[in-house]
């Protein structure tokens, strides 16, 4: 499910971030507003996110720190979905 969860979050980060670079070529670790994400794009990318897994990020998620690379959004929404498929 893991491999799921990256592609789908490549392809969001992809169409809605804004950066200057190919999503496939960034290390997961890779600070995306370093790569030109403002914050207004960080906001579109939240609801895709949220669209695309139909989960919502809580009040204490929505920093920069939640969005900052591929793999903090990966992080994010993989305990996202853990606290919907368990409620």
């Amino acid at each position: 499910m893991m491999d799921g969860i990256d592609e789908q979050v490549r392809r969001v980060v992809a169409a809605h971030a804004g950066l200057s670079v190919d999503v496939e070529t960034l290390a997961d670790e890779e600070d995306l507003y370093r790569l030109g994400m403002s914050s207004h794009a960080n906001v579109n990318v939240m609801l895709a996110l949220e669209e695309t897994f139909d989960i919502e990020f809580p009040e204490e998620m929505l920093r920069q720190a939640t969005f900052r690379s591929l793999s903090a959004i990966r992080r994010s929404v993989s305990l996202l979905l853990v606290e919907v498929s368990s409620a």
